[in-house]
């Protein structure tokens, strides 16, 4: 306990709180748009709420304490985007049997080592590569927010700046503060959005319909480990991290299993947070770092407990103060992406090839840009580089 005293810092705190707001901001819409689309009431949608908020919190909390690694672990968002158009056809029980079952296969595949043998032979670059595609738009979103919110938007960029040259490691904590400061002062917050409500779980038996198991719990699987968990291990890779895959996704798909009766349709390590939680921003010392994920957790708890309450508070904040926050904790993380993906001469026009595809937020097949970034990036990898052995040549003896 001394040890997570000594290693505790405000940066770290921050990363970790700045992490869950973004979470919250965004990516819970996703779950909303498919509750409403499915027409469940309030207190399923609360209890999915609360089951995917703690089960995001206890998984990256452990994890972050056990393995002393930034683990930061969210619900699934290509499997709530998946959600929206497959849950309006369906009840509830059958859904979460599929949810159960999608988790399960998760687990084997990261229980037998699978996982962790596609991510050794995955080449760096491209894995760099996919990292700054996925989080491309959201340093462009930083700019495209300035129409809305010019004031807003450039004192925070200016704040960032300042803060870059004089303090770095808070540099990101001060853009928070002097965002929502701005934002009170030009009274951009909107006080009426905030609501005082706790959280209640609803327990729900699950169904187990073949016809569901294969149109949803497949599908939720797949989208699961290529959408969220191979971009998440790529951010730890990048990071520095060389923490085996196998505990962190077992352990979230174990736990998405014991909270799927109350409606969470599964929770994994996360991409884009987790960019905000393992750079410098977070803290100089890579060692350190895991304190970011032990606040993310902790923050996620709070959230599950009081979800409703806090929830309206990130959606009292002016979406463009919520961008440039996002765009700005990112400039490292994309930084990073980029020159790791441009190091290697033999990689750069693969790499290339996966940041494209996987910044220009394609889909096909039902399957995401990060996923076909990745087909692509290797496909031109194995086209590029692959080369024939060379046959001996027998010597030939003179008479």
């Amino acid at each position: 306990m001394s040890t997570i005293r000594q290693d505790t810092s405000l940066s770290a705190v921050v990363a970790g709180f700045i992490a869950v707001v973004i979470s919250y901001a965004g990516p819970l819409i996703i779950v909303f748009q498919a509750a409403h689309e499915a027409h469940l009431g309030n207190d399923l949608i609360g209890s999915w709420i609360w089951a995917i908020s703690i089960g995001s919190g206890l998984t990256g909390l452990l994890l972050s304490l056990w393995l002393r690694v930034p683990v930061i672990t969210a619900w699934s968002t290509p499997g709530a985007a998946l959600l929206v158009s497959t849950l309006p056809g369906l009840n509830l029980p059958q859904a979460i049997g599929a949810y159960i079952v999608a988790s399960l296969l998760i687990a084997v595949v990261a229980l037998s080592g699978a996982f962790d043998r596609l991510m050794s032979r995955l080449p760096k670059a491209i894995a760099a590569a996919m990292l700054a595609g996925i989080l491309f738009r959201f340093g462009a979103d930083l700019f495209t927010s300035l129409r809305g919110q010019p004031l807003l938007v450039l004192t925070m960029l200016a704040t960032y700046l300042l803060c870059k040259r004089l303090s770095p490691r808070y540099a990101v904590v001060s853009v928070l503060v002097v965002g929502c400061a701005v934002a009170a002062l030009t009274g951009q917050l909107h006080s009426q959005a905030l609501v005082l409500q706790a959280a209640v779980p609803v327990l729900t038996t699950p169904e187990f319909d073949l016809h569901t198991l294969i149109n949803l719990g497949l599908p939720l699987a797949l989208v699961s480990l290529t959408g969220q968990s191979v971009p998440g291990i790529a951010v730890l890779r990048t990071a520095g991290y060389q923490t085996p895959a196998r505990p962190i996704v077992a352990v979230t798909a174990i736990g998405s299993v014991l909270l799927a009766p109350f409606a969470s349709h599964g929770f994994n390590l996360a991409a884009i947070t987790a960019a905000i939680c393992t750079g410098r921003e977070a803290h100089e010392d890579r060692s350190k770092r895991y304190i970011a994920g032990v606040a993310c957790g902790l923050f996620y708890l709070l959230m599950g407990t009081f979800g409703a309450t806090l929830a309206s508070v990130f959606s009292a904040l002016p979406k463009e103060l919520i961008a440039a926050l996002a765009g700005l904790a990112l400039f490292g993380a994309i930084s990073g992406g980029l020159v790791g993906a441009m190091a290697d001469d033999k990689q750069r026009e693969p790499a290339l090839i996966t940041f494209l595809v996987t910044a220009s937020g394609m889909s096909f097949l039902g399957l995401g840009a990060a996923f076909w970034g990745l087909v692509f990036g290797i496909a031109a990898y194995g086209v590029l580089t692959f080369s024939r052995p060379v046959p001996a040549v027998a010597e030939v003896r003179q008479p």
